[in-house]
């Protein structure tokens, strides 16, 4: 559930790397609220309001997670457009989603497996001289 939020809390966010499970834990639940909007929608006879203004408002977070997954595979955000080839985009796609992202830092950002502390290795020693622990570690 905290990924769904944290999703939420960044639909203006396209920098960056999203996991596999933050992609994907927003993709079921972001489909169960939209499942039960329309349930809702049925009951009380609206005509599918609540669900429309829901898809609505998700669709910058769908996106914007979207992108940020791309990123995590070392892919630029541009490669959404690649769902307009007819037949085979949306395949490639969902391929893009589902590989394991690229180890380590990447073009878009440090990887979001790991903590600060297990990525630094010997290669990276020049780096950790200003590093202080309680003010720059990811807890």
């Amino acid at each position: 559930m905290n990924y769904y939020l944290d999703c939420w809390k960044k639909s203006f966010v396209f920098a960056g790397r999203a996991r596999r499970s933050e992609f994907w834990l927003f993709a079921l639940f972001n489909a169960l609220a939209a499942i039960l909007l329309l349930v809702v929608d049925g009951l009380i006879g609206t005509g599918g309001i609540l669900y429309s203004l829901y898809v609505l408002a998700s669709i910058c977070a769908n996106i914007s997670v979207l992108v940020r997954r791309l990123h995590d595979t070392d892919r630029s955000g541009w490669w959404y457009w690649i769902v307009l080839v007819p037949f085979v985009g949306a395949v490639i796609l969902f391929i893009f989603m589902v590989l394991d992202g690229t180890p380590g830092p990447n073009t878009f950002g440090k990887d979001p497996k790991r903590r600060r502390a297990v990525e630094m290795d010997e290669d990276e020693e020049d780096e950790t001289e200003g590093f202080v622990p309680g003010r720059d570690s990811l807890a």
